[in-house]
C-alpha cells in the first residue's frame, strides 16, 4: 500500500512537471497580443527551427495567415535558431495634433508587445509590436553586442501569408533607370484592381507601398511602412512567392534595386548599435473604413526637429500644368500671380527653367510682385545632375550641402516661401539622407517643400515640420500627355482615397476646369469628366499645399458656381469619415474644416450610381447645397432638405461627382 502511494505521488510529481514544463515552453515560445477593444489579435511564436512567426485575425477570422519574421545580417543571421529570452508589455496612450493629413487631432490607444530574442550565437533581437484596434505596427531593434558599433542589414524575411482567395490592389515596383531621362523608379505605375494574388507584376520587382487586399468576404488589409528616413532605406513588396515552404504563397519584404539613382548608394541599409527598423505597418477591418481612416504612418513616429518658423498652407497656382515649359517666361508668370490674388490663393508656383528663362534677378522681382498681391512664391529645383539625364534647371544646387545652403539663404533672402524638388528615382538608404537632408536645411531657412518625380512619404508630415506633399502617384501631368489617362481619369481617382492617399500627402495637382488640355482650352487630350467630378477631387484628394490645374482663363470660360467653390475649398482637414466605395468604382468621403462638412463622391462606372448616404455629422441640420450634374453634365447648384435622420439619396452620374456642404 506504502509503495502504490509513492508510486501515485511520483506519477503525480512527473504530470505536474510535465504540465509546467508545457507551460514554460509555450511562455518562451508564443506570445499573443490584442487590440484595447479586443477584436484584433496577433499571434507570435516560434517554430521548431527556432524561426519567428506572426499571425493575425480579426474577430477571430484569420486575414494573415502564419507568416516569417526575422532579420539577415553582416553579424549574424535573426531568422532561425531563435530562442524567446523575455517579453515585455504595455499601453500606448498618446495625444497629438498634426496640421497636414487627414485629420488634426490623434488619440493613439495600443497595446505593446516586445519580444526579445538571441540566436545561436547568443546575439540578442528585439521585436516590437503595437497592436490597435485597426492597426499592427511591428520592427525590429538590434541592442549594443559586445564591440559592434554597426550593422548592415543584408536581407529582411517580413513576410505577409494572406489566404488563397485574397485579390489585390496593387501598383509595380518599375525598373530602375528607365522613362523620362532614365528617372525610374518614380511611384509612378498603373494599379491593376482585383487582381488575383498570383498575377505577375508588370516589371517583375514586386509592388510599391501602400499595397492593398481584399481577404473575399472576411475583410481587408493595407500594408505599408513608416518612419523611413536617413537611417534605412525605403522598401516596397515582393512579387507573390509560391515556392516558399509548404504552406503555399507569400509576399516579402524587397529591398531596392543596384541599379537605382544611376547606381549611386548601396542596396543593403546601415545603422549604427542600438538601432532600428522602420515601422511596417498592417491596417485591416470588416470594411474599407478603417483603410480610409487611419493615422498608423504618422501615430508610431515622433518629430526629427522643431522648428522656429510658422509655415502657412493652401492653395496654389501652376502654369506648368497645362501651358508647359514655355509658360516659363516674366509675363506668363505674372498672369498667373494675378489669378492666384483673384482666387484668394496663397501661393504661385514657378516650374523649370525659372533660372534660364526668367533669370535669378527678374526672379527676384516677380517674387517682390507676388507679394505686392498677398501671393507666394514657390520655386522648381532638380534633385541632382548626375543620377538621371535630366536636363531640366535649376540643376546641381540639391544634393550638395554647400551649394544647397547657399542657395537656400538666397531663396530666404529675396522671400520664397517653399521649394519643389523633383527627380529622385530611387529608395536607397542614401536617397533617404538627401530628402532628410533638404527637408533640414530648408527648415533652417524658412522653407517648405514638395517632392515630385519622388517616393512615397513614409510619416513624414510628423517628423518633418517643413513637408508639405510629395507626388509619388501617376498624377493630373499625364492628361496632358495621354488621353488614355483622360480616359481613366476616374477610375484612377476611385483607387487613391482607398491607396496611395491613405498613408501620406499626395501631390496630385488636379481640378482641371479645361475641357481640353491646352493653353487655349480649344485642343489636345480632351477630359472625360464632368465640371463636378473635378470639384469633387479637391475634397477627395488631401494635400495641405494644393496646387490646382486652373488656367487664367477659367474665369471667364468656367462656369461662374466652379470659380466660386473654388475660391473658398480649403486644403487642411480636422477630420475625415469613410462614407461609401469600392476602389476603382466609386468614392464618397467626408471631410471636416473647423465647422464646416464637405462630402463629396465620384463615379467611375458606366452607370448612374444611386446611393442613400447616411451622414450623421450633418444631423440637425435642414437644409444643405448639393453641387451635382445637371442636363449635359453642366453643373447644378442647388439647396436639398436633409431627412431627419441624416440621410440623403444621390445620384451619381458616369464620370460624374457631387458635393454636399451646409
Amino acid at each position: 500500500m506504502k509503495i502504490h502511494r509513492q508510486y501515485s505521488q511520483l506519477i503525480k510529481r512527473l504530470f505536474t512537471n510535465s504540465l509546467l514544463w508545457i507551460i514554460a515552453t509555450n511562455l518562451t515560445t508564443a506570445q499573443n497580443i490584442v487590440s484595447p477593444d479586443k477584436n484584433l489579435q496577433l499571434l507570435f511564436k516560434l517554430s521548431a527551427q527556432g524561426e519567428p512567426t506572426y499571425a493575425v485575425s480579426y474577430k477571430h477570422q484569420v486575414l494573415i495567415e502564419q507568416s516569417p519574421l526575422g532579420l539577415q545580417t553582416n553579424m549574424g543571421d535573426f531568422s532561425q535558431n531563435l530562442e524567446m529570452i523575455n517579453h515585455e508589455t504595455q499601453t500606448i496612450d498618446t495625444t497629438f495634433k498634426q496640421s497636414r493629413i487627414k485629420t488634426s487631432s490623434i488619440h493613439y490607444q495600443a497595446n505593446e508587445l516586445t519580444v526579445s530574442l538571441k540566436n545561436a550565437k547568443a546575439q540578442p533581437i528585439n521585436i516590437t509590436f503595437r497592436v490597435s484596434n485597426h492597426d499592427i505596427a511591428f520592427r525590429y531593434t538590434l541592442p549594443k553586442n559586445d564591440d559592434a558599433g554597426s550593422v548592415r542589414i543584408m536581407k529582411e524575411c517580413t513576410g505577409f501569408r494572406f489566404p488563397s482567395y485574397t485579390t489585390t490592389f496593387l501598383t509595380p515596383q518599375s525598373d530602375a533607370m528607365i522613362g523620362w531621362k532614365r528617372t525610374k523608379p518614380s511611384y509612378e505605375e498603373v494599379y491593376k484592381a482585383d487582381a488575383p494574388m498570383d498575377t505577375p507584376s508588370q516589371y517583375g520587382h514586386g509592388y510599391t507601398f501602400p499595397c492593398l487586399f481584399k481577404i473575399g468576404n472576411k475583410g481587408w488589409v493595407l500594408l505599408s511602412e513608416t518612419g523611413v528616413d536617413s537611417r534605412y532605406c525605403a522598401s516596397h513588396l515582393s512579387d507573390y512567392k509560391t515556392n516558399h515552404h509548404s504552406e503555399g504563397g507569400i509576399y516579402t519584404i524587397d529591398f531596392p534595386m543596384p541599379e537605382e539613382n544611376n547606381g549611386n548608394g548601396t542596396v543593403e541599409p546601415a545603422f549604427s548599435l542600438p538601432g532600428s527598423t522602420p515601422w511596417r505597418t498592417i491596417t485591416l477591418g470588416e470594411t474599407l473604413k478603417p483603410i480610409v481612416e487611419t493615422t498608423i504612418p504618422w501615430s508610431v513616429v515622433e518629430p526629427k526637429y522643431e522648428s522656429k518658423h510658422l509655415y502657412k498652407m493652401g492653395r496654389g497656382t501652376w502654369s506648368w500644368i497645362l501651358w508647359q515649359d514655355n509658360s516659363i517666361n516674366y509675363k506668363d508668370i505674372k498672369s498667373y500671380i494675378d489669378f492666384a490674388a483673384s482666387m484668394g490663393y496663397e501661393y504661385v508656383l514657378v516650374d523649370n527653367w525659372w533660372d534660364v528663362n526668367i533669370g535669378r534677378m527678374k526672379i527676384k522681382e516677380l517674387v517682390q510682385y507676388a507679394h505686392s498681391k498677398n501671393v507666394d512664391v514657390f520655386l522648381w529645383y532638380s534633385s541632382s545632375g548626375y543620377w538621371n539625364d535630366i536636363t531640366q534647371s535649376p540643376v546641381n544646387h540639391m544634393d550638395n550641402a554647400i551649394i544647397r545652403k547657399k542657395e537656400m539663404r538666397w531663396l530666404q533672402e529675396i522671400g520664397v516661401k517653399g521649394i519643389k524638388v523633383d527627380f529622385f528615382g530611387g529608395d536607397k538608404q542614401e536617397t533617404m539622407r538627401l530628402y532628410e537632408d533638404i527637408l533640414s536645411d530648408a527648415d533652417d531657412h524658412g522653407l517648405m517643400v514638395i517632392f515630385h518625380g519622388c517616393t512615397l512619404p513614409r510619416g513624414w508630415e510628423r517628423l518633418y515640420p517643413n513637408y508639405v506633399g510629395s507626388e509619388a502617384v501617376l498624377a493630373s501631368e499625364n492628361m496632358i500627355f495621354s488621353q488614355e489617362f483622360c480616359d481613366k481619369e476616374a477610375f484612377n481617382t476611385c483607387l487613391h482615397p482607398f491607396i496611395r492617399n491613405t498613408v501620406g500627402c499626395m501631390e496630385y495637382g488636379g481640378c482641371f476646369l479645361n475641357q481640353r488640355m491646352n493653353r487655349d482650352n480649344n485642343g489636345g487630350n480632351r477630359r472625360r469628366t464632368s465640371d463636378v467630378f473635378q470639384l469633387a477631387t479637391t475634397v477627395l484628394f488631401q494635400n495641405p499645399i494644393q496646387n490646382f490645374a486652373l488656367a487664367p482663363n477659367n474665369l471667364t470660360d468656367a462656369p461662374q458656381l466652379c470659380i466660386d467653390f473654388m475660391k473658398t475649398i480649403p486644403t487642411t482637414w480636422d477630420e475625415t469619415i469613410f462614407i461609401d466605395g469600392y476602389p476603382g468604382k466609386y468614392v464618397v468621403l467626408a471631410r471636416r474644416h473647423a465647422d464646416k462638412w464637405y462630402i463629396a463622391g465620384v463615379n467611375a462606372t458606366q452607370k448612374p450610381l444611386q446611393l442613400t448616404l447616411n451622414l450623421p455629422m450633418l444631423k440637425g441640420i435642414q437644409k444643405v447645397f448639393l453641387y451635382t450634374d445637371g442636363k449635359e453634365m453642366l453643373p447644378v447648384r442647388k439647396e436639398e432638405k436633409m431627412k431627419k435622420e441624416a440621410t440623403i439619396r444621390i445620384t451619381i452620374q458616369p464620370q460624374g461627382g457631387f458635393i454636399i456642404t451646409k
